[in-house]
């Protein structure tokens, strides 16, 4: 019902994926400030009136959850900010930051919890079975369950990561609360005081675990991961949709947040053809990407030559001979120059990023693959990796 009620909204006002992802994100800053609030002002008024001291330190903690609403509504209105003279790519990558920031009060969350969960193994207290307690616990796991819940909704409609992050923060919630439920419950029944102490410290694992998956998604997005599959294969398809296009390598794509990408591909064409029309179906091509992907892409010609029986066949040659060197490796560029001694045949190599040679040695046993073909060949080659 929520996900249809946003779609509906989403379509009526028309978004673009760029202002959906920073009004949902705004949305989701304030109903968790608002939950929080909610949760602090009920566990604060309880605490007062039953004088319990864990109950209102509890509800300092919501004040301080209330704290990722506003770092989540801070990061949607900054990274949605349009592009200025010191920012020409935007401020999008804004949006990993502040996700960053929520991933770090998850951090918190667990090393804390851990730290008491540490005290009390060691110096072990009588925990009391607090009915206004476990009643009021079980409320606000409801109520976490229900921002997370939320979050989720709204992360798979905007792919904004801060949501992700705030909805992991409230499912943390509802494990550590739901821990302490059940460490009063165990107490309570038995006389085995440390169980608080140790099911907190197992809670506070996990939660250490869940921020550092999110941190490592965020820091991909900084440091530049590759593009998904999904979007490398919908660039090739456009590209190589064109008849005169005959293959593409060196895809490259710089993701400056969401919606700013900027891509570059070297397109191979023959090089008998005229390079006017070559030059101006390229420029369609990059219309057409952008129109359809919200891609800015500059696509590099490379002609090459094709339909001549001697290239056609030492290229024959140099796919049988890498394919056996090691068949997850890719050839392009390829050009051959004959000479009465020798013949070299010049390309780029992609290697994968996990062979353990050397760019020398890798050169070298392949150059010795070849001989075995034949004498006479010689080979330049300059070797890369795969940017997708």
């Amino acid at each position: 019902m929520i996900k249809s009620k946003y779609e509906h909204m989403i379509a009526k006002k028309g978004w673009s994926e760029a202002k959906t992802r920073e009004r949902l994100g705004i949305h989701s800053g304030i109903f968790g400030i608002c939950c929080n609030i909610l949760l602090c002002a009920s566990k604060f008024t309880i605490g007062s009136l039953t004088g319990s001291v864990s109950i209102t330190a509890d509800a300092v903690n919501n004040l301080s959850d209330a704290a990722s609403g506003v770092v989540t509504i801070a990061g949607a209105k900054l990274a949605n900010k349009p592009m200025d003279e010191e920012h020409p790519f935007g401020h999008g990558r804004l949006e990993y930051i502040s996700a960053l920031i929520v991933s770090f009060l998850i951090f918190l969350m667990g090393f804390e919890l851990g730290k008491s969960s540490i005290e009390k193994i060691i110096n072990p207290t009588q925990v009391s079975f607090n009915p206004w307690l476990v009643a009021i616990l079980m409320g606000a796991i409801v109520v976490k369950l229900i921002m997370a819940y939320y979050n989720n909704i709204l992360f798979k409609l905007s792919n904004n990561i801060n949501l992700k992050a705030v909805r992991q923060d409230s499912l943390n919630d509802c494990i550590a609360t739901a821990a302490t439920v059940a460490a009063l419950i165990i107490s309570s029944l038995t006389s085995f005081n440390r169980a608080d102490g140790i099911i907190g410290l197992a809670v506070a694992v996990i939660i250490i675990i869940s921020g550092i998956d999110i941190v490592k998604d965020i820091l991909g997005r900084l440091l530049g991961q590759p593009p998904a599959p999904e979007l490398v294969k919908s660039i090739e398809e456009i590209i190589l949709s064109h008849s005169e296009i005959i293959g593409i390598h060196d895809l490259i794509v710089h993701d400056y947040g969401p919606g700013r990408i900027i891509a570059s591909v070297h397109a191979e064409v023959p090089s008998t053809a005229d390079i006017v029309e070559i030059h101006d179906i390229i420029d369609n091509i990059e219309k057409e990407i952008s129109s359809k992907l919200k891609i800015v892409i500059c696509i590099h010609m490379d002609p090459i030559v094709i339909n001549d029986e001697i290239v056609d066949r030492y290229r024959a040659l140099a796919a049988e001979v890498i394919n056996k060197f090691d068949s997850r490796c890719t050839f392009h560029d390829f050009r051959v120059v004959t000479g009465e001694s020798h013949t070299n045949l010049i390309f780029d190599l992609v290697t994968p990023f996990d062979k353990n040679k050397s760019t020398p040695r890798i050169i070298k046993e392949l150059a010795a693959e070849f001989k075995k073909k034949d004498e006479k060949i010689n080979i330049v080659v300059t070797v890369e990796h795969s940017y997708v």
